[in-house]
């Protein structure tokens, strides 16, 4: 099995559904096609790039997928998941407000770089949105080098406003979590 680490953002509604409600949505469906989840806390983080939009509630997801799962296989499963809750790439400001986004930040030790996708991400060491919910998971693994590398690109970072959500928005989520395993 490969660990994957995803990273998850919203900031903005569809179809009824809140941010938060939009990444458990997301990771409900993670869950069942995927083995051993691991969920992060969710993060209040101010827009980077195209700063004029609300603020993104971010996580990151750690998965195992099968050995001979491609990242491009990865790759088609996440857009499937991000169109079922609002994404259209077609219609949006690269950088804009988004209903869900999920990149995938690491698979293995894969390093790739070519027109359809590029592991790591591109922009990981940039992003304390992506790095602190990361180290929240990795703490309660044994992939030390990941976490001092990631470690390392924190240090070097400003600080970019990433806050750990309040306990409400964490047992919101968890029971929207909670709630898809029981009934789904």
């Amino acid at each position: 099995m490969i660990s994957v680490l995803l990273g998850l953002g919203s900031n903005t509604n569809f179809s009824g559904m809140s941010s938060v409600e939009l990444l458990a949505s997301a990771c409900k469906k993670l869950s069942l096609v995927f083995e051993s989840p691991a969920f992060s806390c969710i993060y209040e983080s101010k827009a980077m790039y195209v700063e004029n939009q609300n603020n993104f509630f971010n996580m990151v997801v750690r998965l195992k997928v099968p050995d001979q799962l491609s990242p491009y296989a990865l790759l088609e499963e996440i857009h499937k998941i991000e169109n079922e809750f609002g994404r259209d790439r077609s219609k949006e400001i690269r950088f804009g407000p988004r209903p869900l986004d999920i990149d995938i930040e690491e698979f293995g030790s894969l390093v790739l770089d070519d027109p359809v996708l590029t592991i790591p991400h591109p922009r990981i060491a940039e992003r304390q949105f992506v790095l602190i919910p990361a180290l929240e998971i990795l703490n309660d693994s044994a992939d030390e080098d990941i976490k001092k590398k990631f470690e390392n690109y924190l240090k070097r970072l400003p600080d970019q406003g990433v806050k750990k959500c309040p306990d409400e928005i964490q047992k919101k989520f968890r029971s929207f979590l909670d709630y898809g395993k029981e009934s789904g």
